[in-house]
């Protein structure tokens, strides 16, 4: 289980971007952790508009990908304690308005390989039946420059009704973990 899962992980980060967007990783996630019976949460666009993810929306606001959170649970009859996975997801940084220059940019597809690790381990404990309580929290945007995007000087307020100002958009990657953990906080 733990072998196939930690190939799992290292077949989502392998693909290519344009194979997987926020919603397509997400799809691949869902599917393949309901098969192990996990319950599963997905909170949209339109749900994480609703619910104040500022934080995640601001990443997402350049691309034409939609972003998403994943939340995948497992319970454990008797577990006294839950543990808490959070897991980066941005399936490719260009660096938003800041972008990225150089030889760098060519291996932004791996920049969710957090979020493939939380998602594979989920599916290992699952099929282990760990006697834990443990949540992965998945964050998935794209983080891309358009006319739409947020700029450098932006200031957005988080989920946990925190404001920050935007100083450079390829800090992306904790502006999406702030609005997750506090979710899987609250």
């Amino acid at each position: 289980a733990i072998c196939k899962s930690t190939i799992l992980a290292r077949e989502w980060i392998n693909t290519p971007s344009n194979e997987k967007t926020p919603e397509k990783l997400a799809r691949s996630m869902v599917s393949l952790a309901k098969k192990e019976g996990l319950k599963v949460q997905v909170l949209n666009e339109k749900q994480l508009i609703q619910k104040k993810f500022g934080a995640m929306l601001a990443v997402a606001a350049g691309s034409q990908s939609k972003p998403s959170l994943v939340v995948l649970e497992h319970k454990s009859r008797g577990a006294k304690k839950t543990i808490a996975l959070i897991g980066k997801g941005v399936t490719f940084d260009s660096g938003g308005l800041n972008i990225k220059t150089g030889g760098s940019i060519s291996d932004m597809k791996s920049d969710m390989s957090g979020a493939a690790a939380v998602a594979a381990t989920m599916i290992a404990i699952a099929k282990l039946k760990a006697k834990v309580n443990v949540i992965g929290a998945i964050p998935l945007v794209e983080n891309m420059p358009s006319g739409k995007a947020t700029r450098p000087g932006d200031i957005i307020r988080s989920y946990a009704g925190k404001t920050v100002e935007i100083g450079n958009t390829d800090a992306e990657g904790r502006l999406i973990l702030i609005d997750a953990m506090s979710y899987v906080v609250k």
